[in-house]
C-alpha cells in the first residue's frame, strides 16, 4: 500500500501535538510495511521565502498554486492508493483535496481540530465556548472577534477559505475523527455516518505501569481554556492535605496562578515544565491524572499517557475527553450548545457515585463547574487504585499503536481498492 500523507507543519516554536502525532504515525506505518510518501510543508519556511512567493500568501489557505503543481507531479510519478491529509494551513490550502480527486487519489482526512467551522478552531473565545459561526454560509463573527490570529484581516481570510472550500471538505472520503465528539461535530457539518471513522492517536507503549502514587496530576499547557483555575478554585473547597498532593506540571500565561498556589499551601506542588523524564516519573508519583478543560478539547495527549501508565483520569465532560476515559455517553455535538448541556449525565453502572459525577470505564468526568469538580476529587482519590488496571486496559484496548495502526491500514483499504488493484495489475 502506497499514502501521500500531507502536512503543513506548525512552527517549532510553537510546541504542536498536531506535528508529534504526524511523525509518529508516518513511523508506525512504515513499521507496519505501508510506504508512505511525506508531502510535508511548514510554517518556519514562511520567513525564507521569495517575495513573490510571500505576495501570494494571503490566497494560499484557499488556493496554493505552488503545493498544488509539486503534489501533481508527486501523484502522477508515485500513483498512490490514498492521500491521508492532516493540517491544510496555510501552505497546502484544502485544494489539494481537489488535487487528488482530478487524478482519482482517494482522500482521508484526520480532524484534529473544529475548524471545519471555526476560524480559531477551537469553539472558544474570550474564556468561553463558542459556537457563534456555526451554520452560517460566512463566519461573520469569527472577523468581528478577530478569532484567527487576532487579526481581522486574517480572520476574514480564514472565514472566507471556510466558505469556498464547504464544498471541499464535503466531498472528502472518509473523514478520522480523533474522538466520538468529533465524530458528532462532522454529522453536525453534514458528513454522513458512512464516511466518518472514529480512531484515536496511539503513543508507544512505556511497559508495565508501576504502582499507583498518591494524589494527583495536573499536566497541560497553562492556558485559560486547560481549566487550570477552574481545578484551584474546586480544590481550595477541601482542606489543606485532604486528597493528598497536587501537582501541577507545564508553562504558560497562567504560571503566575500555578506559582502562587503552591505558595499559599502546602499540599501544591508547580513542576513547572517537564521533559519526558520528567513527565514519567510525575506519572509515576501519582494516582490520579487531572484533565479539566473549559474547552472541547479534542484530544488531550496526557490522558492517553495516564491510561498507558495505568493511571485513571478525571476531567470535564467536553469535548473527547469522556470518550477517552470511556464515559462518552450521548452529548450534544462539540460546540453546539453551553458546557452545561455539553457535559455528560449523570450515573453509571458500579457503586454509587455521587449525582454529576459520571464514572467511566478508566475515569470519571463532571461538568465544568467548580462545586462538580470539588465533589469528584475525593471520589477520584477512593477510587483510583481499583480503576488503575481498567486504565491500562483501556489503553491496550484503544490506544496502544498496533490497534490504531491496523484501524487506520483498515481506513485506507476500505477506500482504495481499485488503486491497489490497477498498479497490482501492470506490476508495480
Amino acid at each position: 500500500m502506497r499514502i501521500v500523507v500531507a502536512h503543513n507543519r506548525y512552527r517549532e516554536a510553537q510546541p504542536s501535538g498536531e506535528n508529534t502525532i504526524v511523525d509518529a504515525e508516518i513511523a508506525q506505518l512504515t513499521a507496519a510495511g505501508v510506504e508512505v510518501l511525506p508531502f510535508i510543508r511548514s510554517s518556519d519556511e514562511i520567513p525564507s521565502m521569495s517575495k513573490p512567493a510571500k505576495a501570494l500568501l494571503p490566497i494560499s489557505p484557499i488556493w496554493a498554486p505552488k503545493a498544488q503543481h509539486d503534489l501533481d507531479r508527486l501523484l502522477v510519478e508515485h500513483r498512490p492508493d490514498v492521500l491521508h491529509l492532516h493540517n491544510p494551513y496555510p501552505l497546502l490550502s484544502p485544494w489539494v483535496v481537489r488535487t487528488a480527486h482530478r487524478r482519482g487519489v482517494p482522500v482521508v482526512q484526520t480532524v484534529h481540530n473544529y475548524r471545519q467551522v471555526c476560524s480559531s478552531g477551537l469553539y472558544f473565545r474570550d474564556g468561553v465556548i463558542c459556537q457563534d459561526c456555526r451554520g452560517r454560509a460566512l463566519g461573520v463573527p469569527a472577523i468581528v472577534h478577530r478569532c484567527y490570529r487576532g487579526s481581522r484581516a486574517q480572520s476574514a481570510l480564514m472565514a472566507t477559505t471556510l466558505a469556498v472550500h464547504r464544498p471541499t471538505w464535503r466531498s472528502v472520503d472518509r473523514f478520522i475523527a480523533l474522538t466520538s465528539a468529533v465524530a458528532d461535530h462532522l454529522r453536525d457539518y453534514g458528513i454522513p455516518d458512512e464516511r466518518i471513522v472514529v480512531k484515536p492517536n496511539a503513543i508507544p507503549d512505556p511497559g508495565t505501569p508501576t504502582p499507583p502514587g498518591d494524589g494527583f496530576l495536573y499536566l497541560a499547557r497553562l492556558s485559560p481554556e486547560k481549566g487550570l483555575d477552574l481545578l484551584l478554585e474546586a480544590w481550595r473547597r477541601h482542606p489543606d492535605g485532604a486528597l493528598g498532593p497536587l501537582r501541577i506540571a507545564g508553562d504558560g500565561e497562567l504560571r503566575p496562578l500555578a506559582e502562587a498556589a503552591a505558595a499559599e499551601r502546602g499540599d501544591v506542588t508547580f513542576l513547572g515544565p517537564l521533559d519526558r523524564a520528567g513527565v514519567s516519573a510525575a506519572l509515576a508519583d501519582s494516582a490520579v491524572v487531572l484533565a479539566t478543560s473549559t474547552w472541547h478539547d479534542v484530544l488531550p495527549t496526557v490522558i492517553i499517557e495516564a491510561l498507558a501508565g495505568g493511571r485513571p483520569v478525571l476531567g470535564t465532560a467536553l469535548g473527547g475527553i469522556p470518550y477517552l476515559v470511556g464515559a462518552d455517553t450521548p452529548r450534544e455535538p462539540a460546540g453546539t450548545g453551553p458546557a452545561e448541556v455539553a457535559s455528560a449525565p449523570a450515573g453509571s453502572a458500579g457503586p454509587a457515585v455521587p449525582a454529576g459525577i459520571e464514572r467511566g470505564e478508566a475515569g470519571w468526568v463532571v461538568a465544568p463547574e467548580p462545586a462538580a469538580l470539588a465533589a469528584a476529587l475525593p471520589v477520584a482519590r477512593a477510587g483510583a487504585a481499583a480503576l488503575a488496571p481498567a486504565a491500562r486496559a483501556r489503553y491496550e484496548r484503544t490506544f496502544h499503536p498496533d490497534v490504531v495502526t491496523k484501524r487506520l491500514i483498515d481506513t485506507y483499504a476500505g477506500i482504495a481498492p481499485t488503486a491497489a488493484q490497477d498498479r497490482a495489475r501492470s506490476g508495480e
